[in-house]
């Protein structure tokens, strides 16, 4: 009896039950792990950002506008904080400046008399006593005049000694009152001419001494010395040896620059900043030479112009400038700072605490000792050290005014 046929069957059936069964168990599988990924993803929807990290690391903000950071960290990157005050607040203005010797003690130096430059003594730049020998020209004008003075002297001489012998001679009626007043005539004609020839030589530079050597020895003397008239430097020198000089040229510049002044135009719309001159002596300005950019001069304004130039709308004004050790030298380039009037009871912040950024600049308030608000403020008036605030912090409240800056690129590096 043959069973194959049967047994066959079963055994297909068995294998075609096994078969489904895997393909249950896979599909199975399949949509258990499809509704684990959305179960996932929805929770990962609903989950709130800070919900999702453990531990905050250091650097990051835990709330919107807060930064956080460790105490090692703010210790790290040298965080100061310091309470904003309120205080007298000035505000200043610069002007660009030129430095200028102080025409009270400079000196153009010319001569009064035409002549030939014989030799001269002192060069550009070197420093001259009072009453130096500059340079000696030769005048043939001079001698003229000399000759002309004492001739006019002999002259005068002689009708003294008419005018004396006339009037004798009248006591003894030798001779009339027509003669006698002729003389007199001619002495008064003598002491005008003299007198003419005196004044002609004083304005040719001759003093008394030389006027009594010249009455006492009758040496004419065609030299002209050309001196200076106090002491001083040589700044300029517009001559050399042999040339013909006329009596327009300026020979020499003489500058005392122990002291000089420092000149600036003041535009119109910052004339407030220049206060009028005390009686006192005058308000002391900064000034700040290009040639010494770490160094801060004193000055003490003396002038302030009156009227605006139409042309430029500016306003002459003029500070004197102690020199002594001779470092400021004339047409340098300087600044002027002048400060406002002192505005008081200002709440104001170092500059280096104040941030910017979209056009909005913010602070950053220390609310413990790791936690840094972000605080918008509206900012005033600034001086380049302080800046005021108008509001969005009132006195008091610390803020951090070294290390902002790290501050904020924490700050942006979490909002990116």
């Amino acid at each position: 009896m043959t069973l194959q046929p049967p047994c066959r069957s079963r055994c297909g059936t068995m294998e075609n039950a096994s078969v489904m069964s895997s393909l249950l168990r896979v599909q199975l599988h399949l949509v258990a792990g499809l509704m684990v990924a959305v179960l996932l993803a929805h929770s990962g929807c609903n989950q709130a950002p800070g919900d999702a990290a453990v531990a905050h690391p250091p650097g990051t903000t835990s709330a919107p506008g807060i930064v956080t950071l460790t105490a090692e960290e703010s210790a790290r990157i040298g965080l100061v904080v310091q309470p904003a005050t309120r205080s007298d607040f000035r505000t200043y203005r610069e002007f660009p400046a030129i430095v200028q010797p102080n025409e009270r003690a400079m000196a153009d130096i010319t001569t009064l008399v035409r002549g030939r430059v014989v030799d001269v003594y002192a060069d550009l730049g070197q420093q001259v006593e009072a009453n130096a020998l500059l340079a000696i020209l030769y005048s043939s004008d001079l001698g003229l005049a000399q000759s002309a003075y004492l001739k006019a002297r002999a002259k005068l001489h002689v009708a003294e000694q008419a005018y004396a012998r006339a009037k004798f001679l009248l006591q003894e009626q030798v001779i009339g009152e027509a003669e006698a007043q002729r003389r007199q005539a001619e002495l008064l004609s003598m002491q005008a001419e003299a007198h003419e020839a005196r004044d002609h030589l004083k304005l040719l530079g001759m003093n008394n001494d030389e006027f009594r050597r010249l009455d006492k020895s009758r040496d004419i003397r065609s030299h002209v010395p050309i001196v200076a008239p106090f002491a001083g430097r040589i700044i300029g020198r517009n001559l050399t040896r042999g040339e013909v000089v006329e009596t327009t040229e300026k020979l020499f510049v003489v500058a005392d620059l122990s002291e000089v002044w420092v000149r600036a135009n003041i535009p119109e719309k910052d004339i407030p900043f220049v206060h009028t001159v005390h009686a006192s002596g005058g308000r002391q300005a900064e000034v700040r030479i290009n040639a010494y950019p770490r160094e801060t001069f004193k000055g003490t304004i003396t002038y302030v112009g009156d009227v605006l130039d139409p042309a430029t709308r500016t306003m002459q004004l003029r500070l004197e400038l102690p020199n002594p050790e001779g470092r400021l030298k004339p047409e340098m380039f300087a600044t002027i700072r002048l400060f406002s009037e002192s505005q008081p009871d200002r709440l104001a912040v170092p500059e280096a605490a104040l941030q910017r950024d979209q056009n909005r600049t913010f602070v950053f308030v220390q609310r413990n000792v790791t936690e840094y608000e972000v605080r918008e403020v509206q900012v005033g008036e600034s001086n380049g050290t302080h800046s005021t605030i108008l509001g969005g912090l009132t006195e008091g409240e610390p803020v951090v005014t070294h290390g902002a800056f790290i501050l904020k690129s924490e700050f942006l590096k979490k909002q990116a």
